[in-house]
């Protein structure tokens, strides 16, 4: 990858995660620790990937993004005010009852979002469906969802994964946030869902397997997703929960918990001076 891209990108995604505490704190709630895992993918997808315009965000010809693990919402928010689908100042409404940015994403009211999820296992369904369509009407434009580690414990998932081989949804690359933590501790201890790899490849998908925060292997991984023809792209991105913030990283009860006043000073300080370093 180039080097002022990668820089670039770096520089955002720290951004994003300033983005994702600011919320989080300002709600009082939220999901800091699966939003900063896949905060990397997510910016790479929106300031590299994708074909998207804020200032026509309803293009039929569009790339789609579904996060289907929704929890993770404050970093979709973060990335999409970066990307300038809406004011920055939004950031600080999160989850506020008249807020455009609900706890989940929601396609009614947040400009930029292309599916509602939040209900585990339902994204990658919708994203199916999005990439058929574009089949079906002759378009060419690529769809990408994202999912969490625990998400895949959820049955609907592996229906999904059964019919995109089976239409041979080329247009669809699926990433799975592989930080090993959900809600009540490591996938191993509450179902576990190893081995990944072999069992999306005994569904007919391409898996490609990386490190979900080097923005070189991101960029070979969706290049090779391209690629491919024939049959869907499976990205196995092994993640830290927590990422770039050093008492959040590989905690699980950071999982779904807003950091106090001096939790948020401290984090937000972190990334300043990450901010700094990638700047200089």
């Amino acid at each position: 990858m180039d080097a002022v891209l990668k820089k670039s990108l770096k520089i955002t995604a720290c951004k994003a995660r300033m983005g994702i505490i600011e919320g989080v704190y300002n709600a009082k709630s939220g999901h800091p620790g699966g939003s900063l895992s896949c905060v990397d993918i997510i910016t790479y997808l929106y300031f590299n990937e994708m074909n998207v315009n804020p200032k026509d965000d309803k293009n039929p010809d569009r790339d789609r993004f579904v996060l289907s693990k929704g929890h993770a919402a404050p970093a979709l928010y973060a990335v999409l005010a970066l990307k300038g689908f809406f004011p920055q100042e939004w950031i600080k409404t999160l989850r506020k009852s008249d807020s455009k940015l609900q706890g989940h994403p929601s396609i009614q009211y947040t400009p930029g979002v292309d599916m509602s999820t939040g209900s585990l296992g339902q994204g990658i369904s919708a994203a199916c469906g999005m990439a058929l369509g574009a089949k079906l009407s002759g378009k060419d434009y690529r769809v990408y969802t994202v999912l969490g580690d625990g998400e895949i414990q959820e049955g609907q998932v592996w229906e999904a994964a059964m019919y995109a081989p089976a239409k041979g949804l080329d247009n669809l690359v699926a990433v799975v946030d592989n930080n090993n933590l959900q809600i009540d501790g490591t996938c191993e201890e509450v179902n576990s869902v190893y081995p990944i790899k072999e069992k999306f490849e005994a569904f007919g998908w391409n898996v490609i397997e990386i490190n979900a925060h080097c923005f070189d292997q991101i960029d070979d991984a969706f290049k090779a997703a391209k690629e491919c023809k024939g049959k869907p792209t499976l990205i196995l991105a092994k993640s830290l929960k927590g990422k770039g913030v050093s008492f959040m990283e590989d905690e699980c009860g950071w999982h779904g918990t807003a950091p106090n006043q001096e939790q948020y000073e401290q984090a937000m300080a972190e990334l300043t001076a990450a901010l700094k370093e990638l700047e200089a």
